[in-house]
């Protein structure tokens, strides 16, 4: 009878080895990554989500309205304003970083005297906060005051008056975010022309290439993957813009510097319009997973390290 059991019970092993799944244990250790997710990013969207169909105001009964607010923003010229000044602002401040950050790392990548010094200065700008910049750049622009007119009026250009027309604001805002994020482009590409393989250099200058031909037709396709990179991180930060905007205009002046995101405080902070603002957030959140999906395409169709 004892080794019956005992047959039995050898018998028995392998089926309860092979019904033992290890994975089952490992739920415990996700768990918590789990929870934080679903309470500091999916909770909050679905709970905006819900808030964009309300009648929400702060000191006000609140009201479903469903798609109310959707279609108040659709015929709101001020969010239709600041979706253009958005999207003026974010190709300005995308195409020219990448312009002159690719201009300057062609030059740094050459050998001259003090070049590492240059380089340290270049990208001195980064280093500083948004706030800062913004306050530093904020005297610049007085119009009486300010060291940029003074400097034009000594090579006889007429004072300029910067943020504070409605037709200048943006491009000056611009000048501030290429001044500041122009050294993250360059050394960007910096790094994808130390990585550019000699050899094709070397058989168009065998073959009488000029230095034009060379970069139109080797350097530029092999850097083109870099300077994607590099693009993208500039659409994202661009879009995202708001101490700097906000502490040199605040949006004005009018509304003629007023993005999306300051659009979007002052409906919620300073109008108290919850309900509103949540649609706003909503739209946006749209806008930037469009855009998102976009640069995911393209990103990838380039291939890397292709001439």
């Amino acid at each position: 009878m004892t080794n019956q059991q005992s047959k039995g019970s050898a018998a028995g092993t392998p089926q309860r080895l092979s019904s033992y799944n290890p994975r089952n244990r490992y739920w415990p250790f996700a768990l918590p990554a789990t929870i934080i997710v679903l309470a500091v990013i999916v909770f909050p969207w679905l709970f905006t989500l819900y808030m964009s169909l309300q009648n929400w105001s702060v000191g006000s009964n609140t009201g479903f309205v469903g798609l109310e607010n959707y279609r108040a923003l659709a015929v709101d010229p001020r969010f239709r304003d600041a979706l253009v000044h958005t999207l003026v602002f974010t190709g300005l401040a995308t195409v020219a970083p990448i312009v002159l950050g690719t201009a300057a790392a062609l030059v740094f990548n050459r050998e001259f005297p003090l070049r590492g010094l240059f380089r340290t200065v270049f990208i001195l700008p980064m280093m500083a906060t948004p706030v800062a910049i913004a306050l530093v750049w904020t005297m610049m622009f007085h119009p009486q005051l300010g060291v940029l007119n003074y400097v034009l009026t000594q090579v006889g250009i007429p004072r300029q008056t910067w943020v504070y027309n409605p037709d200048t604001v943006i491009p000056t805002l611009v000048m501030v975010e290429v001044w500041q994020w122009t050294p993250l482009v360059m050394l960007i590409v910096l790094g994808g022309l130390a990585s550019l393989p000699k050899e094709p250099y070397e058989s168009a200058m065998i073959d009488g290439a000029n230095p034009w031909h060379m970069f139109r037709h080797i350097t530029l396709p092999l850097l083109w993957p870099y300077i994607l990179v590099a693009g993208i991180i500039r659409i994202i930060d661009a879009m995202k813009v708001f101490d700097t905007i906000f502490v040199i205009t605040q949006g004005g002046p009018g509304t003629a510097s007023e993005t999306i995101n300051i659009f979007l405080y002052l409906q919620a902070f300073a109008f108290y319009n919850i309900g509103y603002s949540s649609a706003v957030v909503v739209i946006f959140f749209i806008v930037i997973v469009l855009v998102s999906l976009s640069l995911m395409v393209i990103r990838q169709k380039t291939r890397w390290n292709a001439v």
